[in-house]
């Protein structure tokens, strides 16, 4: 069972990246997915989950409005949207799967989660 975070990069402020969390191993069609992102020194910070069924969406207050997150079930597959990048974007961001936290609060919680990738490395530069 494997998530696998890709399409991170150097980006100018202002600029756009689409961040792709793939999955192998089995499905995840029925489980709720997240990205969080980690700063040099410091703990996972919640970005955004996407509900199972895409249905219900949640974002980190910094990032909302920005970033969008998206899945496709028949892909086995996760996006990130990330638009007006800014210079305090720069992370390494995670994807990961299965909330046991449940919607809501718990969401937002690194040990909700159940699953992670291997994150991929945004830098913005200013």
């Amino acid at each position: 069972v494997q998530l696998q975070a890709s399409g991170g990069g150097l980006v100018q402020a202002g600029g756009s990246l689409r961040l792709s969390c793939t999955a192998s191993g089995r499905s995840f069609r029925s489980y709720s997915k997240a990205w969080f992102r980690q700063f040099p020194g410091k703990e996972r910070e919640f970005v955004a989950a996407v509900i199972w069924d895409g249905s219900r969406t949640m974002y980190a207050d910094s990032v909302r409005g920005r970033f969008t997150i998206s899945r496709d079930n028949s892909k086995n597959m996760g996006n990130l949207q990330m638009d007006s990048l800014r210079p305090e974007d720069t992370a390494v961001y995670l994807c990961a799967a299965q909330n046991v936290g449940g919607w809501g609060a718990g969401t937002l919680r690194e040990s909700s989660w159940g699953y992670w990738g291997q994150g991929t490395l945004v830098t913005v530069s200013s």
